[in-house]
């Protein structure tokens, strides 16, 4: 089994997270995903190899940077991240 976890800014609330796990499911339904909105963690778990990089960059394009990457422009995709997230029934439940 393998693990990795991915610290990121801007997840804000439940949405951030829905967004994440909706967004980072499309690269390998294989792989168990679940974010902690207070640390600002990305959690990974696989049974084969995790490609991380390929995570980050997607984490990146969703508005969700490592520490130190981010930008005015990253914050805004978040928001607007984070707003597709909350409209979809699981992030209201």
């Amino acid at each position: 089994m393998s693990a990795e976890i991915i610290y990121v800014e801007n997840i804000k609330c439940g949405g951030c997270a829905n967004s994440i796990k909706k967004g980072l499911e499309k690269i390998n339904e294989q792989v168990k995903i679940s974010v902690d909105i207070e640390e600002g963690k990305v959690s990974l778990e696989s049974k084969g190899q995790i490609p991380v990089d390929t995570y980050v960059k997607a984490l990146h394009n969703m508005g969700y940077p490592v520490p130190g990457e981010g930008n005015m422009l990253k914050t805004a995709q978040s928001y607007v991240s984070c707003m597709i997230g909350r409209m979809t029934p699981e992030a209201n439940s």
